[in-house]
């Protein structure tokens, strides 16, 4: 593989590729528009967005590396300031999240040096991943707590108490010069040797293969990670092209919210009586707000009476 030297803007993809010839799975993500979409629609303080910023760049470079037709989400909660993170991907590559923080907590965590590490603002607690594939399906989960200083070193911590699945993960979110929200991810795994069959190399050789992998990946800067005008396959030459690196066809992302006027009406009708008169407003009418994309739908009175009739 050539790097590219087109200036063109890579945005909003995941790049896949492999590392030969140890058959090393990697992913690259980078985000821009979308995800400043996604946490501008918040009126976040700087330290939940861009932990709002690293999950959703996780959430997308750990869904690409699987196979589902249905919904992965990356969900943490703790005791801390950010009480809850939860970003979600669907298999077509539709994207939302939103984080809930305490106020008070927050001004409190960020008044002390290292304020962005997870223990100081989230405090203790769990990492999950969730794949939803449907009615039908049995939904697999994974939960662990959140141990390490970053979400990166969370999701390090959860594959190494429950996967067969050697990971490495770096991950950078900052905001531009023009106040955009951009994020990167970079993601390298060591197959379980059914999946390797065809190498040629030995045990040792794919293990020493891995590290260097590991520490290339390392190598890697924040302004790389995040920077349109570097172009994925540009980066992957840079780190990886002395074992040889190879990339895959790029698959898009796009930040997109699953509500809907019609999603809304169908919770609002499984709700007991009192808890619909709990939303009421004093005409009668009933708001909702998402909380992933901030859409308020308003139920009119009569609506709402259509509604609690069945």
């Amino acid at each position: 593989m050539r790097p590219m030297t087109s200036t063109a803007i890579a945005d909003d993809l995941v790049q896949p590729f492999e590392i030969e010839p140890f058959r090393l799975r990697g992913r690259l993500v980078r985000l821009g528009p979308m995800l400043d979409t996604i946490v501008k629609r918040h009126d976040y303080p700087a330290p939940v967005a861009a932990l709002l910023g690293e999950a959703i760049a996780l959430a997308v470079a750990l869904a690409s590396a699987l196979k589902y037709e249905g919904v992965f989400t990356l969900q943490t909660k703790g005791d801390g300031a950010i009480r809850l993170l939860v970003a979600d991907v669907t298999s077509a590559g539709a994207v939302r999240g939103y984080a809930q923080y305490d106020a008070a907590k927050l001004a409190e965590a960020t008044a002390l040096p290292g304020t962005g590490s997870v223990p100081r603002l989230m405090g203790a607690g769990y990492l999950a991943f969730t794949v939803d594939q449907g009615e039908d399906t049995e939904r697999y989960q994974g939960i662990v707590a959140l141990e390490g200083a970053t979400l990166a070193d969370c999701i390090h911590h959860y594959f190494r108490q429950s996967e067969q699945i050697a990971t490495g993960i770096k991950v950078a979110v900052a905001q531009d010069e023009a106040g955009i929200w951009r994020g990167g991810c970079l993601m390298v795994q060591r197959l379980p040797a059914d999946e390797r069959s065809a190498i040629v190399a030995t045990r040792e050789e794919i293990e020493d293969g891995f590290r260097r992998a590991l520490i290339l990946m390392g190598s890697s800067t924040s302004a790389e990670l995040t920077d349109p005008r570097l172009a994925p396959e540009a980066l992957l030459y840079r780190l990886f092209h002395e074992d040889g690196v190879r990339v895959f066809r790029v698959h898009g992302v796009r930040a997109e919210c699953r509500c809907s006027r019609e999603r809304i009406e169908r919770v609002l009708r499984s709700l007991p009586s009192s808890e619909r008169q709990d939303l009421g407003e004093a005409d009668g009418s009933v708001t909702v707000t998402c909380q992933f994309c901030n859409e308020a739908y308003r139920f009119e009175p009569e609506a709402v009476s259509a509604i609690a009739a069945g």
